[in-house]
């Protein structure tokens, strides 16, 4: 059975999910946006792991422990270097290697934010269309992840993400009316 992607409008902190993606920097020091709200309600612990393992490659991904947040793992997506931004490119790679962590774990929901968006630079649209992609693709394949959520903060992104996922569905429904 095929996973399935959800959109929901929230703050990803809040998410009781197996993991929540963190969009991160390569250093794994948990600074601004949805890396510092992980750090100031997950406490110390996370940062403590990051600084454990990192730094990693701009496009790779690592997992720690979720401290007091309600998800059972944080996956660090490094997106793009300390106060750089993020690429088209760098976006895939920490997407895909974020979900291929996921798989590695067993992990079965995992909670995302627009990655690479805001501070990192890259715009919404292209984020969206790059992480929706990435998380359709991993989907179709052997994998234990049965849902891959995505936790927008604020409608006009929810809006966004939700107006690109629905042109990815019909572009499916009529790549499979054309199989027939």
């Amino acid at each position: 059975m095929m996973g399935r992607i959800c959109l929901r409008e929230g703050d990803i902190t809040e998410e009781a999910v197996d993991a929540i993606v963190n969009a991160a920097n390569s250093a794994l020091v948990l600074g601004a946006g949805v890396a510092g709200a992980i750090r100031s309600r997950g406490g110390p612990s996370i940062q403590e792991e990051c600084d454990a393992i990192g730094p990693i490659e701009v496009g790779d991904a690592a997992i720690t422990g979720a401290g007091a947040l309600p998800a059972r793992h944080v996956i660090h997506a490094a997106s793009m270097p300390p106060g750089g931004r993020a690429s088209e490119q760098s976006v895939r790679s920490a997407m895909r290697r974020s979900l291929e962590l996921a798989n590695a774990h067993g992990l079965e929901t995992v909670a995302v934010p627009a990655i690479g968006a805001g501070v990192a630079g890259l715009p919404m649209r292209r984020c969206a269309e790059i992480l929706l992609e990435e998380a359709s693709a991993h989907l179709r394949g052997e994998t234990t992840v049965r849902e891959v959520r995505f936790v927008l903060f604020g409608e006009p992104a929810f809006r966004l993400f939700e107006s690109v996922d629905d042109a990815r569905k019909i572009a499916e429904q009529v790549g499979r009316m054309g199989a027939d």
